[in-house]
């Protein structure tokens, strides 16, 4: 069995001390962090874990010297003996990259849309050494194949506009352990990713932590991962640490309750299911709200090569009051299912019937009518709510598409929805970006609901949510289904959220159907290994057990399983 890695060398890799950052804003000065201090040593992995606006990042930010100009830094910040907190920005840029790297939250904005992945890759190990570019791009193969990514001989030339967001978030690690930095500041390193690919990644940052000593500073929210691979975790709210202990004595007995708190939201696989249900005044029996039979949906493929066929034969239905999770990796068709089911979407061939009735091939002008019938809960609520409108316009924006009523009526709707939402007073004058993430999506779920729909599609509704945050939404969710009873189709690769939500799961893979059925049966007894390997993957927010649970499923992910006939 695994035991955490004992620090030998107590020469701190990274150390910050009685660290302060204030920014300066037209409001008045805004205190980020104030006097923080930790150190990771080599070989260490320490894990920050926090509330969003806690100064996580924010701190570890100062380490890369990457902060914006309108902050004010106090305190000091050492990499091994070197202070990095009065290095000019040409040290500095020496430093990054090399000494110590990062791994951002968004890989979207961290990599450049003008150049291929492999170039990138291969800029970051030319910086920092002797290299001919035949050579650097070799290189490139070798980390893509490292991190997991399908394919990386043709994909090495891709731009990043061809990857998925977990394909990506692998291109940005593979570029931060190019050069097998001293120290990785791995800010939400695996957020993007599915639980068997987030397996992997934790493996491969385990095994550079052990072959190379690198010390890794883990930033997340995800408790799970933070029991499967640190060493020691500090806790920050409010831009101060709570508390500090070893990852073993803080989920065993936590002393803070703001830590006790944290930990009590995190979803756990394998507990008890949250009670939702449908409304007292419905029943999952009779006629369904959604089937889909035979879907397909292809994709052209490149100059000279066949279609992709994203959705190959697909065959679900969700009754009245139910939900249904729709699992499975990054590719595997789960959104295009679901943007398919909302209309948002033309299916190649296949039936998708809501409440009787076919849409798939009708024109837009046809399904106008129908949209009313169900909603769609994106997965980001910044990006789906226009940032030019209130968020009660946002809210207003179907009521008025479809002519629901006279703007008072229309004003308040608004106000009940945000309300039944349970966002405060007021909130309908704010923009999106004057709320929390919470409160956008919560926002972006009561503009699902406006019109009353029979289904509605969630797609990775809480995967960016802090785990407190996420257990209100969950909460929020199943109070609203007991009490308005619409059928869900939710997407998610958080099988723990799944477990808590879904009465039914269905399993996706390559764009086909793995295996479908009861939840426990799924979660708890699953058949298929491709299923298992799912279940297997998932970390749990226990080090103790998460390390039996890794010990015991490794001979799971030693072969890649066979490509299981759908049921």
């Amino acid at each position: 069995m695994s035991e955490p890695t004992l620090v030998t060398d107590r020469s701190p890799a990274l150390s910050i001390e009685s660290l302060s950052v204030t920014f300066a804003t037209d409001a008045g000065p805004v205190y980020a962090v104030s006097d923080v201090s930790y150190e990771v040593f080599p070989g260490e992995v320490l894990a920050i874990v926090g509330e969003s606006g806690s100064g996580k990042s924010v701190s570890s930010r100062t380490a890369m010297g990457l902060l914006p100009s309108t902050a004010r830094v106090r305190g000091l910040v050492t990499l091994g003996s070197e202070a990095i907190t009065s290095m000019s920005e040409r040290q500095l840029t020496a430093l990054r990259g090399g000494a110590i790297s990062m791994v951002f939250q968004e890989p979207g904005l961290a990599l450049d849309p003008l150049f291929t992945v492999g170039f990138q890759i291969g800029e970051a190990l030319r910086a920092h050494g002797d290299m001919s570019r035949k050579a650097a791009k070799a290189r490139a193969v070798e980390l893509l194949r490292l991190v997991g990514l399908p394919d990386p001989e043709h994909r090495v030339d891709y731009y990043p506009h061809q990857l998925s967001g977990g394909q990506k978030q692998r291109v940005v690690i593979a570029i931060a352990i190019a050069c097998e930095p001293k120290v990785i500041i791995a800010d939400e390193p695996t957020t993007a990713l599915d639980v068997t690919v987030q397996a992997e990644i934790l493996e491969l940052l385990r095994d550079l932590r052990d072959r190379i000593g690198s010390a890794i500073v883990l930033i997340t929210h995800n408790m799970g991962v933070v029991a499967d691979l640190a060493d020691r975790v500090v806790v920050m709210r409010d831009g101060k640490v709570v508390e500090e202990a070893s990852v073993d004595e803080l989920f065993a007995n936590p002393r803070a309750d703001y830590t006790r708190a944290l930990l009590a939201a995190v979803p756990h696989l394998g507990t008890e299911q949250l009670a939702h249900g449908p409304a007292e005044d419905t029943t999952i029996t009779g006629d369904p709200v959604l089937e889909v039979t035979d879907l397909v949906v292809q994709f052209p493929g490149p100059f000279g090569r066949p279609p992709f066929r994203a959705v190959d034969q697909v065959s679900l239905s969700i009754q009245p009051g139910e939900t249904l999770g729709l699992v499975g990796e990054s590719g595997s068709g789960k959104s295009t299912i679901g943007r398919c089911v909302a209309a948002l979407q033309r299916p190649t061939s296949g039936i998708v019937r809501v409440r009787g009735r076919n849409i798939a091939g009708l024109s837009q002008r046809q399904l106008r009518p129908i949209r009313r019938r169900f909603g769609f809960v994106f997965q980001d609520p910044a990006s789906s709510l226009n940032p030019r409108l209130t968020v009660g316009e946002c809210v207003a924006e179907p009521l008025i598409v479809h002519k629901t009523g006279s703007t008072a009526q229309i004003r308040d709707r608004v106000r009940q929805l945000l309300d039944d939402v349970q966002l405060p007073s007021g909130t309908d004058g704010r923009y999106p970006h004057e709320l929390s993430g919470g409160q956008r999506q919560r926002a972006s779920l009561a503009r699902a609901l406006a019109l009353d729909p029979d289904l509605l599609v969630a797609d990775e509704p809480t995967s960016a949510l802090d785990v407190s945050v996420q257990a209100a939404v969950l909460e929020l969710f199943g109070q609203l289904q007991r009490e308005f009873g619409w059928a869900c189709l939710f997407i998610s690769h958080d099988l723990a959220v799944v477990d808590q939500l879904a009465d039914r799961i269905v399993v996706l893979r390559d764009g086909a159907v793995v295996e479908q059925g009861d939840r426990d049966r799924i979660l708890r007894a699953p058949e298929q290994e491709y299923t298992q390997r799912l279940v297997a993957a998932v970390p749990v927010p226990d080090p103790v057990e998460q390390r039996r649970r890794r010990a015991e499923t490794a001979a799971l992910f030693a072969t890649e399983p066979d490509q299981p006939e759908a049921k």
